[in-house]
């Protein structure tokens, strides 16, 4: 978590104004049952608010304020403490609205940067890291789990405030109006946070459960949709479609399991809270029976709201809780991306020897997948080609010809030896300036969502039509394009283009 909190330094203003604002968002709620009671108590039950058993200092202080006289009518009474009232709930929405809009400010950058270096990390790892992870994983961790970690922060911002304030002023609030309301708090308390601390414990393993089946429906997807020609081909519609539909069940079982222990937070929480409103009913009404000074009508009504108010509090700090564990498992799948150091590094060389002989050399190069076991798919090559020179390679499929050639671009590195490009081993170079060294055509073709234009000048932006055509030319593609009625401007979208 220290590292994601590293994440909020750019937006610190926002993190720090945000928690400000919510605090006078709940002091402004704290306030309106208690203007509230006086409306009750002098408003509408008539009783002075100079009475020495049942009167109020405050009530008084507001009313000589606002008239300069205790002395006034019933409807001037609630007309001013309801004025107040509007007053204050417009100054608490103010500052709510505030604190939703920077806590959003914060919460989104944050998001924003972890997509961007998560995706930076990404695009810097080699073929054999981005294997290990699936690419149905990577883009469960780019895109769900950082929504998760961006909804953490936001409530976090907002709630870890407001919630423990609800919980510490609501119960000064309850006891300020009548010490034998605490009674209720203290039968009701102990009670609710046994059943909150049972469910979000319960709760808490499961969620990286969640995002590990998550994983593996996202993968599932993704494998079936790149592979479709395949699928076709052997008419596997049917057996794909049961994969996906274990992997989807797990999910669904999985999430279930957390929702089922949820579901029984909202009924006991609502029992709880009943039985605390009935008792708070029936102290106040013995209280008032007796002619308890201090007990009114007015109280009782405060005295509920803020009770609902401190059990609520509860119920969102077992929400915090259960946002924490979530996110926990998300944080920690999104750093496990950004903490994976690249296997191949480039070196510090742009340019290798321009007047050396040979173009590529191998050096006694062996070569062997990674966790693999048994003879290495190439053993001591020795080969040299010199420039303007053409070399084929021809063998067996899984003969290595393409593990070959992949490491001329550092996809792969030798498991020994040393591989030349110019005179210069491919280690020395940087990748961005070796990799622009080599022309490199895969056996698999990839579009971009793009023009056909836009595609072929992938590889140089500022290539002119003229230079596009030519390409097209070269790669036997100009007849094919030239036949769509917006030639070279006809947008690809990946799936079809690539079966086209």
């Amino acid at each position: 978590m220290k590292k994601l909190f590293s994440y909020l330094k750019p937006y610190k203003w926002f993190a720090i104004v945000s928690p400000l604002m919510m605090m006078g968002e709940v002091m402004a709620d704290l306030c309106l049952p208690y203007l509230m009671s006086f409306i009750v108590n002098y408003g509408v039950e008539g009783i002075s608010v100079t009475d020495p058993n049942f009167g109020s200092p405050l009530a008084a202080a507001i009313l000589r304020l606002f008239t300069g006289s205790v002395d006034v009518g019933r409807m001037t009474m609630i007309l001013i403490f309801g004025g107040l009232m509007l007053l204050i709930t417009l100054i608490g929405g103010f500052f709510g609205t505030f604190c939703a809009y920077t806590a959003a400010r914060a919460s989104q950058g944050v998001g924003h940067d972890l997509r961007c270096d998560a995706y930076r990390r990404v695009m810097s790892l080699s073929i054999e890291q981005t294997d290990k992870f699936t690419t149905g994983s990577l883009v469960t961790r780019m895109t769900n789990d950082v929504t998760q970690t961006v909804d953490f922060v936001e409530m976090i911002l907002r709630m870890l405030v407001r919630s423990p304030m609800f919980f510490i002023g609501g119960t000064f609030m309850l006891l300020s109006l009548n010490l034998k309301f605490g009674t209720v708090l203290l039968c009701s308390l102990p009670v609710l946070i046994c059943m909150l601390l049972f469910i979000v414990l319960r709760s808490v393993p499961i969620f990286a459960v969640v995002q590990k089946k998550l994983d593996r429906v996202n993968s599932v997807v993704q494998e079936n949709v790149s592979g479709a020609r395949v699928v076709k081909a052997y008419v596997k519609e049917e057996h794909e479609c049961e994969r996906f539909e274990r992997a989807n069940a797990d999910l669904r079982d999985t999430n279930l399991r957390v929702m089922r222990l949820i579901a029984f937070m909202h009924p006991i929480l609502t029992l709880i809270l009943g039985c605390s409103i009935t008792a708070i009913i029936y102290i106040g009404g013995w209280q008032i029976n007796i002619g308890a000074a201090g007990m009114t009508t007015g109280s009782i009504m405060a005295a509920v709201t803020y009770a609902t108010q401190v059990i609520f509090s509860l119920m969102m700090i077992s929400n915090i809780f259960q946002s924490i564990s979530r996110a926990a498992a998300s944080v920690k799948r999104i750093f496990e991306v950004l903490d994976t150091a690249p296997a191949i590094v480039g070196g510090e060389l742009e340019n290798g020897n321009e007047g050396s002989e040979y173009a590529v050399e191998f050096k006694n190069v062996s070569f062997a997948y990674p966790n693999t076991t048994g003879r290495a798919v190439l053993c001591d090559i020795d080969l040299k080609v010199k420039r303007g020179e053409t070399l084929a390679v021809i063998g067996a499929t899984g003969s290595g010809k393409s593990s070959l050639v992949q490491m001329i671009p550092r996809f792969y590195d030798a498991t020994s030896g040393e591989v030349l490009v110019d005179g210069v081993s491919v280690k020395e170079y940087k990748l961005s300036a070796l990799r622009k060294k080599i022309g490199y055509v895969m056996q698999k073709s990839e579009l971009f969502s793009d023009s056909i234009a836009g595609n072929i000048r992938w590889g140089d932006p500022d290539a002119a039509d003229a230079e596009v055509r030519s390409a097209a030319e070269a790669a036997e593609a100009a007849q094919f394009i030239e036949g769509f009625s917006d030639g070279y401007f006809l947008l690809c979208y990946p799936k079809t283009a690539r079966i086209a």
